[in-house]
């Protein structure tokens, strides 16, 4: 019999048994609606498109482009994402596109604009698409610009009765920037992250100038979850990048390191000042550390992992970052797991928050927001956790599946 140990107790107890941890509800886990292998004519390099969903005649999704890319990898990617939308009740599905392609390559972008061009009929009325790996937001605008579609928001931003001044809003809000300095399309996503993990310390009842945080991965949310957690007074102990671990168990200065990073993400270990400790890249998530953000890439947190792992809750950051035998393993020792789908969803919330003029041009508007939503979700999973002995991924799994009925026949208005 599996059981968890109960963090507040204690004392170790049944995982509850009625309920199948690990299997999604039915109307969340069904097959992808559409399904598109590409081929360029020129280079001969394959594209994949995966629709995992439709509401109200719109799906999201990034694209991006690496060497190796498949098809099992991006429609594992369009399921999250349904899930992403479902967990925040938006009148969306999920999609999303990979290029199996170096986003180095000298022909990538003619590349993107070939396979944007045979996608044209679901970019024109049903799908929005963003950044993604090895794909920038300038890229593909103008990409989408010489397709004759302004924006890869276009299905969206068609449906305004003004679709120009949607357009204007838009460009405006992505633009603007938080009192951090970045913009906050750039922060949006991080600043959900640190909200889950501040959540948890509070569900916990941990004071936050006593909780201490690890963080592997310091990219655009590894680094935007340190900045937010470091302003709020918490203690980020460690940051990972594939240079190495960063270690102080008083806390490291997040904007000083984060303000030495290189064209390539990494800190110049030349600059980094007296006291830190440096060591290997695995460190980061066995440090000492209440809470552990895996932010750089997926299956992270190993079944092999487990045993040496110190914090008391995981909060995923990067898609898939833990395994499912690893999220057992950690259940076993009482380490809830707050999921991907959930944690690092900020991003993809904030532009249709946008888009559905929810938020506009006041960042600390969307920032509360964001913070609204993640403390609401986190308490209840953490609840779930500690009262029925159910895993937080179970439960966010249960009200996504809610949020989806919900919305099911909902058209999204766009002003």
């Amino acid at each position: 019999m599996t059981t968890i140990h109960n963090p507040w107790s204690f004392q170790e107890r049944p995982l509850t048994q009625h309920v199948d941890h690990f299997a999604p509800p039915a109307s969340i886990d069904g097959p992808p609606v559409h399904e598109h292998v590409w081929t360029d004519p020129v280079t001969g390099a394959r594209g994949f498109f995966v629709v995992d969903s439709i509401v109200g005649g719109l799906t999201t999704g990034g694209t991006r482009m690496r060497a190796g890319c498949t098809l099992s990898e991006v429609a594992d990617l369009a399921h999250r994402m349904t899930l992403k939308t479902a967990a925040f009740g938006l009148p969306v599905g999920g999609a999303k596109a990979g290029i199996d392609m170096d986003p180095h390559h000298p022909a990538a972008l003619e590349v993107l604009e070939r396979f944007f061009m045979a996608m044209l009929p679901w970019l024109e009325e049903h799908w929005v698409t963003a950044e993604d790996l090895g794909v920038s937001q300038t890229d593909l605008d103008g990409v989408f610009q010489r397709l004759g579609l302004h924006h890869s928001y276009h299905a969206a931003i068609e449906r305004s009765e003004h679709p120009d001044k949607t357009l204007k809003r838009i460009r405006n809000a992505m633009a603007m920037r938080s009192s951090l300095g970045p913009p906050v399309a750039d922060l949006i996503g991080g600043h959900g992250v640190a909200q889950a993990c501040l959540a948890a310390a509070n569900s916990f009842g941990w004071t936050l100038s006593h909780t201490t945080v690890a963080i592997q991965g310091i990219g655009t949310m590894g680094g935007s979850t340190a900045r937010f957690l470091h302003a709020a007074g918490v203690a980020v102990v460690a940051i990972g990048d594939a240079a190495g671990t960063l270690y102080d168990p008083q806390g490291l200065n997040i904007p000083e390191l984060l303000a030495l990073r290189d064209s390539y993400g990494e800190i110049d270990r030349s600059r980094v000042p007296a006291g830190i400790e440096h060591l290997p890249c695995a460190s980061v998530l066995t440090v000492a550390a209440d809470i552990l953000v895996p932010a750089a890439f997926s299956y992270a947190i190993s079944a092999q992992a487990v045993p040496s792992i110190t914090a008391l809750a995981v909060v995923e950051a990067a898609n898939s970052a833990t395994t499912p035998e690893a999220e057992e393993l950690l259940a076993v020792r009482g380490i809830p797991v707050i999921p991907d789908f959930v944690a690092n969803a900020g991003a993809a919330a904030w532009t249709w928050w946008l888009l559905a003029g929810l938020v506009g041009s006041d960042p600390e508007e969307s920032f509360q927001k964001m913070r609204s939503h993640m403390e609401t979700k986190v308490a209840f999973m953490l609840a779930q956790w500690r009262e029925s002995a159910i895993l937080p991924r179970r439960s966010a799994w249960n009200f996504a599946a809610i949020n989806q009925r919900a919305v099911a026949d909902t058209q999204l208005s766009v002003p």
